[in-house]
């Protein structure tokens, strides 16, 4: 392998040495049990385990975790404005870790688990729908990006560390997710406004939106500073990824928004 291959696989000699302290975080196993139980049973064993049962009436379940969601995203949201706008821990120009001496690196480590912490729990998004039997919203796009999200977030931490760029992708994330669950609570305490909450269409817009910030971010440190010691890897990851991530939105947002229902068409008829 030439110079240039190992230059750009190459991630720090030695990641944050406290990640084996927290909880599964010390092997790669836990994480991976847990996602492949998550897509066997959102992907068959849920369908199969619900086939002779009614839909389970989880409504106070799915109040209170919408609930839960809401404080918990907007908490680490609040965190992440003060230390990445108010605070200006990092250099926007090229945002990496943390050196381990730093004041503010047990904080950077607390707040990077709580984010990975919440991508687990966002996995019961999609076991709900198994237990309600809305199997109609277990989409492609939905099952990849809770995965991509959870996964990617443990191997991250195992080989380059806690914070850095994708902290950006956390700043964006818990704001989206605090509207979006926001949005959820609401129309689960008041289904009959459900057709009525003309923002729905809005946190689509704003999912997307905040891929293009991401892409946006990974492309103008690659152009205007090639010399940012952030792994040239996971800079191309945060381009495919983000990339990817804007068309399934896109074409989430054209079949759901902007193309015509078969029902409307028979009318124009």
């Amino acid at each position: 392998m030439n110079s240039s291959w190992i230059s750009f696989f190459e991630l720090p000699a030695q990641p944050d040495p406290f990640r084996q302290r927290f909880p599964l975080l010390d092997s790669p196993w836990p994480i991976t049990s847990i996602i492949v139980g998550y897509l066997l049973f959102v992907l068959k064993l849920g369908k199969i385990f619900m086939e002779h049962r009614k839909p389970y009436n989880i409504k106070k379940v799915i109040i209170a975790y919408n609930t839960f969601q809401v404080i918990y995203n907007g908490i680490l949201f609040g965190f992440a404005i003060y230390y990445l706008i108010i605070r200006r821990t990092y250099d926007k120009r090229c945002m990496l870790h943390l050196p381990l001496y730093h004041p503010d690196k047990q904080t950077e480590r607390l707040l990077s688990y709580a984010y990975f912490i919440n991508k687990i729990i966002d996995l019961l998004d999609t076991v709900f729908f198994v237990l309600r039997k809305s199997y109609k919203q277990i989409t492609t796009l939905h099952v990849y990006h809770h995965v991509l999200m959870t996964y990617f977030m443990y191997w991250v931490f195992r080989y380059y560390g806690f914070g850095g760029q994708y902290d950006m992708m956390g700043l964006l994330n818990t704001f989206v997710h605090s509207i979006m669950y926001s949005y959820y609570l609401i129309s689960v305490i008041y289904p009959e406004f459900r057709g009525n909450l003309w923002w729905k269409k809005y946190i689509t817009k704003m999912q997307l939106l905040q891929f293009v910030l991401l892409l946006l971010q990974a492309c103008h440190v690659l152009i205007f500073n090639p010399t940012c010691k952030f792994p040239l890897f996971l800079q191309y990851l945060q381009v495919v990824q983000s990339t990817t991530m804007i068309l399934m939105f896109s074409n989430f947002y054209y079949h759901a928004y902007l193309k015509p229902k078969p029902q409307k068409l028979q009318k124009q008829q």
